[in-house]
């Protein structure tokens, strides 16, 4: 069974489940400097969906200045993987996005997942950059 919960209370249980999958994938794996990796929280909602009650995956977002929302930090545990679950995820999220009368949603995603994100819509903008040591580039999903 799958649940997906969303928070933006810092102390709540999905908050705490989406930071330690941030934490496996994002600074054990792919080693990712934890300065880097947690800041801003408290400014985003934060995703966690669940599988039979466990912590699978997570992701964040948080308004733009010009009615589009930003996606981050989007993570599924090793063990999770290849189940969909970061699909059903952001589903979700452009579902909501959508309910709540977004124009665009944006997203800094890694290059090696960018044909993930554009079989979800999403179309990429602008130059490839570096961020974290990670090669990435902003792609655009229009509501």
């Amino acid at each position: 069974m799958q649940e997906i919960n969303y928070s933006k209370d810092l102390s709540s249980k999905t908050y705490q489940d989406a930071l330690n999958i941030r934490k496996e994938v994002f600074i054990k794996e792919q080693n990712v400097d934890p300065d880097i990796e947690i800041d801003g929280e408290d400014k985003c909602t934060h995703v966690t969906i669940y599988v039979d009650n466990k912590p699978a995956g997570t992701a964040r977002y948080y308004p733009t200045a010009d009615n589009g929302i930003h996606i981050q930090r989007v993570a599924v545990l090793k063990e999770f993987r290849h189940q969909g679950l970061a699909s059903i995820l952001l589903k979700d999220i452009i579902a909501k996005a959508k309910e709540s009368g977004y124009d665009y949603i944006i997203l800094g995603a890694q290059d090696h997942a960018q044909a993930f994100y554009t079989q979800l819509g999403f179309k990429v903008i602008g130059e490839q950059y570096q961020e974290a040591g990670i090669l990435h580039h902003d792609m655009k999903y229009s509501i």
